[in-house]
């Protein structure tokens, strides 16, 4: 296959982490410098937090396309994308569209493709948590299925692949892409000021704050399962600082539910997103945070409460303890050889989970904390070099 254009789609917070390293990749390769590459954002996340900051951030260049598809329901950002996507690959016919994750940017790009007979490569293809019931789990298997290039960042997601059936020819395990960007980034991360801005600088020693990330319909639209996270979170909060940066979503629910009360710094419903001294312990709202602030926090959180897949990977490969407030992964790996531990949304659970961390028996949180760190990551071709992998293969 002759690669004279390629497209290659994002359309929320976690494909701009992920497209940065591959765009970099294509910019170093004599060869793949010969074929034009066209950026296209969706526009699925527009919001300046959720978007602009990590162009910024990451030094992304601007988007060539911007579909401008906005908010909506899972139907309705996926109709919006197909419909506005198709009109360019019509016009611009390019060799190969090449889509990373599973958001609904993702699938919808690759469908659009696949119905123009336009290849499709996957990045990050064969992660699965076996739960029909996520949205993301229908993306990321009708995208394999339609997909002539599946770069898989784990040998488990290669396997998957084959069990469904998926020719071993047309699969690659090239690592995970979302590790270059963190290592190439974490020198400019850790300059960061982050820190001294929530009034939590301490010298580097990790151990004085917990950061928390939710925004899972399962987690966040479910009034009861939100409560009994935020009833074990509040128990935590009340021993040292906790973080929550609060997507704008989440945060219209937690306010209908009426769990802003929980917060130490909340005042007003419809103005909290803004930095606060974070000394005491509470449960604390902050912004949404930028890729380079919010690395600096993860690499010295004692520990890190999430219901993210990305936030797994990031935390193993760091070496922070990492509690998945969820039923199940598609990130196994981050259990078997990582920091990871799946621990479901029940209160009891979540603080019994939380207990085994700063236990005496199992060693203060400070020492559990420096002991994960020291262990690092262990997972094959986590390396940074994943993006150059795929480029080589494409023009190979």
């Amino acid at each position: 296959m002759k690669l004279n254009k390629i497209m290659l789609v994002a359309g929320a917070r976690p494909n701009f982490v992920k497209i940065a390293p591959i765009i970099k990749a294509f910019s170093e390769s004599p060869a793949a410098n010969k074929a034009r590459l066209l950026l296209v954002h969706t526009g699925q996340h527009y919001d300046y937090k959720l978007s602009q900051v990590f162009f910024d951030d990451l030094a992304i260049p601007r988007p060539d396309l911007y579909l401008g598809v906005g908010s909506g329901s899972h139907t309705t950002q996926i109709a919006k994308v197909m419909l506005e996507l198709e009109k360019v690959l019509v016009r611009e016919k390019p060799d190969l569209l090449m889509v990373v994750g599973d958001v609904n940017s993702t699938v919808a790009s690759a469908l659009t493709a696949y119905k123009l007979q336009i290849p499709v490569a996957h990045v990050e293809a064969g992660l699965r948590s076996f739960d029909r019931t996520m949205p993301e789990e229908a993306n990321r298997i009708l995208t394999d299925q339609m997909s002539e290039f599946l770069f898989t960042p784990s040998r488990d997601a290669f396997d998957n692949l084959l069990r469904e059936g998926i020719a071993g020819k047309k699969i690659f395990n090239v690592g995970n892409v979302m590790i270059d960007t963190l290592k190439s980034n974490l020198p400019k991360a850790i300059d960061r000021p982050i820190l001294k801005k929530l009034g939590l600088d301490n010298e580097g020693k990790p151990g004085c704050y917990v950061l928390v990330t939710l925004h899972r319909p399962s987690n966040v639209d479910d009034a009861k399962v939100l409560g009994g996270i935020f009833r074990a979170l509040r128990a935590i909060s009340r021993e040292l600082s906790l973080l929550y940066p609060v997507h704008p979503r989440s945060w219209a629910n937690i306010v209908k539910f009426g769990f802003h009360d929980y917060f130490e710094n909340v005042k007003s419903t419809s103005n909290i997103r803004q930095f606060s001294n974070c000394t005491r312990p509470g449960l604390y709202a902050i912004d949404p945070l930028g890729y380079l602030d919010f690395l600096k926090v993860q690499l010295h959180a004692a520990a890190v409460l999430t219901d993210s897949g990305g936030v797994q990977e990031e935390t193993t490969f760091l070496g922070v303890p990492c509690l998945t407030l969820r039923e199940n992964t598609e990130r196994p790996i981050t259990v078997d050889l990582g920091t990871n531990k799946v621990i479901g949304m029940n209160e009891e659970k979540i603080m019994q989970a939380w207990n085994e961390i700063k236990d005496n028996k199992n060693g203060n949180m400070k020492e559990r904390h420096a002991g994960a760190r020291r262990a690092g990551c262990k997972i094959s071709k986590w390396d940074g070099k994943a993006a150059e992998r795929i480029v080589r293969i494409l023009f190979r």
